[in-house]
């Protein structure tokens, strides 16, 4: 490759890596002077690479947005972390199509020199998992692409959506966030003809389209912590309030933000995060029969306010566990 190619080619990898570049950063790292740096942007313009110039007193040039992707320029480490990525995003869930992740390796490792692909073969053949690939739904790339268009800005939505019991309906939503969350996609927003506080699942939307008019989030709003909010609190069988003696990370470590609220029983003005005190735990649970063994894990003084059903599973595997315990 003649040494005119192997610049041009470095001034695509350096336009790729973003922002504005100056002409004389370029002529630097190139070695070249300000004209050539022009002709060589010239050349990737007659290419079809997408090469604006900025003007002012940061000017320079920048690689624009195209009609086609041009072409990409990776080293080791990027190649790897690609191709790592996509690996843990179809195990994670976090795709949009079935085989869009396995098509977008194939393709980089295809253009990959020979020496680059044995070795990112060897990490991939050699890395194992300690927890076995998940199944999960998918949500339509356009849902998902006109969704998050909407929370950026602000603009309100209109859904098609399917419940877990099957029911269809078509509502209007301001969605504040999309959050993943153990290999799934969801939506947090609010119902603007109720005002109600609701999370969707993205999979489950058919269609989703933007209506006229914009809307304000509410201040301070952590889309994360609401979704987790929300599962702690969604309506199942079984409401559980407990009061357990320790800390909250204590806790946590057992009864996660997803599965249950914690709150102070009797709210104090400045207490310690370390401290242990007596905490008000609240969730709701299709069946009760997981968290005796949950309780008995978190090793501290804890009361069943409600139901009775759970009080009485905690001593059944109190007895269970003596029982075993006087056994020779």
């Amino acid at each position: 490759m003649s040494r005119p190619t192997v610049r041009v080619l470095t001034l695509l990898e350096l336009l790729q890596s973003g922002g504005v570049r100056t002409v004389a950063e370029l002529a630097d790292r190139l070695g070249v002077d300000g004209r050539t740096v022009r002709r060589y942007v010239d050349q990737l313009n007659d290419l079809d690479v997408p090469v604006e110039a900025v003007r002012g007193r940061y000017g320079g040039y920048r690689l624009a947005p195209g009609y086609r992707l041009p072409p990409l320029m990776l080293s080791d480490d990027e190649a790897l972390a690609v191709l790592l990525g996509l690996v843990a995003g179809r195990r994670g869930g976090l795709t949009t199509a079935d085989t869009a992740n396995e098509t977008a390796a194939a393709k980089i490792r295809r253009v990959l020199p020979e020496r680059l692909a044995h070795r990112l073969d060897t990490v991939l053949e050699s890395l194992a998992f300690t927890a076995s690939p998940g199944r999960f739904a998918i949500p339509d790339a356009e849902v998902l692409l006109t969704v998050a268009d909407a929370v950026r800005h602000r603009r309100p939505l209109s859904i098609r959506y399917t419940d877990r019991d099957g029911r269809r309906s078509e509502r209007p939503l301001h969605a504040y966030g999309i959050v993943a969350h153990s290999g799934r996609w969801y939506v947090t927003g609010t119902d603007p003809e109720i005002g109600d506080d609701r999370t969707f699942r993205l999979d489950r939307i058919a269609a989703a389209r933007t209506l006229p008019g914009s809307f304000e989030a509410p201040a301070g709003l952590d889309p994360a912590q609401r979704v987790l909010s929300g599962f702690a609190t969604a309506e199942y069988r079984y409401a559980v309030t407990l009061r357990i003696h320790g800390t909250v990370d204590q806790i946590r470590a057992r009864l996660p933000a997803g599965v249950a609220s914690v709150e102070e029983t009797a709210p104090t003005a400045r207490v310690d995060p370390g401290t242990e005190r007596w905490l008000r735990v609240e969730l709701r649970v299709e069946t009760l029969d997981w968290l005796p063994p949950v309780l008995a894990s978190l090793d501290r003084p804890f009361v069943i306010e409600r139901p009775d059903e759970l009080r009485n599973l905690v001593i059944a595997l109190a007895d269970r566990l003596a029982s075993c315990a006087r056994q020779a």
